[in-house]
């Protein structure tokens, strides 16, 4: 009898601790450990971190991390680290955040237009992924991919067509431009590059004069007017004249870092640069801002007219004037310089 009660003893005993290690581990993989109000909450992994850097992000965001250490240590997590984006919803158990730190990278939306430069681009790129500016611009510039790719450094900007575009967060720089290249080439059709050879131009020619369009006008509906007049002036080989590539060529130079030329005047014309496009017929070198894709579809697809010129209009802020003849012309620069004046617009 005395017997039977040391049997029954330990078996309760062993059925108290089994119990108390089976709520442990269902408490360590089944039960809600999350502890932000959010639906989602997000950490970032970078390339080569190890548990110490994913425990950093995940502490605030869970009840107890004790649990989570331990069966991330059974599930081998803690070696097996993968770089990249990963959600946690509210009231996930640690065994479902496990699974979606291991094998769930969320790519995201990436979006950029209007840069002005390569290192603009690759400054608003770095805000979005895992790679830094630096090896953004230094990916962007290497000589040897531009050269292979049918590039320059007056025409890399060229390659990024502003858009928005799908990405891991863990992305490369280089793997970023190798990606923009490909939709550099697939946007470029047969079609689109058989417009441009007909007008003799070729794609980045094209995505230059998109760049001065652009600059000249942000009005979708107006830009295949203006690309008309480029294109006819072209044509007959009269310079461009595009008081955009003056600006460009202005802010290469000392005296104007750190200022916005509002107005052009003669001065900015006797500037000495290959953008100059007074002083020099055809195109520039190069873009002189990144053109959206209204522009560059503006110069595969101009509107057909007699236009030579045109100047901004003052009745309607963001359009312009058009004129055959450079009479018509200047009372319209007339017009318009008046407003500028009566603004105190003098430089």
């Amino acid at each position: 009898m005395y017997i039977k009660k040391i049997l029954w003893a330990i078996a309760l005993i062993g059925l108290v601790i089994f119990g108390f290690f089976a709520y442990y581990i269902y408490g360590a993989m089944f039960a809600s450990n999350t502890t932000f109000n959010n639906e989602t909450a997000y950490i970032y992994v970078p390339t080569n971190a190890n548990y110490s850097d994913v425990r950093a992000q995940l502490e605030p965001l869970l009840d107890d991390i004790d649990t989570f250490d331990a069966l991330a240590k059974q599930k081998q997590y803690t070696t097996n680290i993968k770089a990249g984006r990963f959600a946690i919803s509210n009231g996930m158990n640690n065994n479902d955040i496990i699974n979606s730190i291991r094998s769930k990278n969320l790519p995201l939306k990436i979006a950029f237009n209007n840069q002005h430069t390569l290192a603009d681009l690759a400054g608003r790129i770095s805000t979005q992924i895992e790679a830094d500016s630096l090896e953004l611009l230094t990916a962007m510039t290497d000589e040897t991919f531009l050269s292979k790719n049918g590039f320059n450094k007056a025409t890399a900007l060229g390659m990024y067509l502003p858009n928005s575009y799908e990405f891991f967060w863990n992305t490369s720089a280089e793997t970023f431009r190798d990606r923009m290249l490909t939709e550099f080439n697939r946007f470029w059709t047969d079609t689109r590059t058989a417009q441009a050879k007909k007008m003799n131009l070729t794609p980045n020619e094209v995505i230059t004069l998109a760049s001065i369009v652009h600059e000249e006008s942000k009005q979708a509906d107006e830009q295949p007017r203006v690309a008309g007049v480029y294109l006819n002036r072209l044509r007959i080989g009269m310079p461009l004249q595009a008081d955009p590539t003056l600006k460009f060529a202005a802010y290469q130079l000392p005296l104007y870092k750190n200022t916005i030329i509002r107005r052009v005047l003669n001065v900015h014309k006797s500037i000495d640069s290959p953008y100059n496009t007074y002083k020099n017929r055809g195109l520039p070198p190069g873009l002189i801002a990144m053109p959206d894709l209204s522009a560059i579809k503006a110069v595969l697809n101009p509107e057909s007219h007699n236009y030579l010129y045109f100047a901004a209009d003052p009745k309607r802020i963001g359009y312009h004037k058009f004129a055959k003849t450079l009479g018509q012309h200047n009372n319209n620069a007339r017009a318009y310089h008046k407003y500028l004046s009566s603004q105190g617009i003098n430089r």
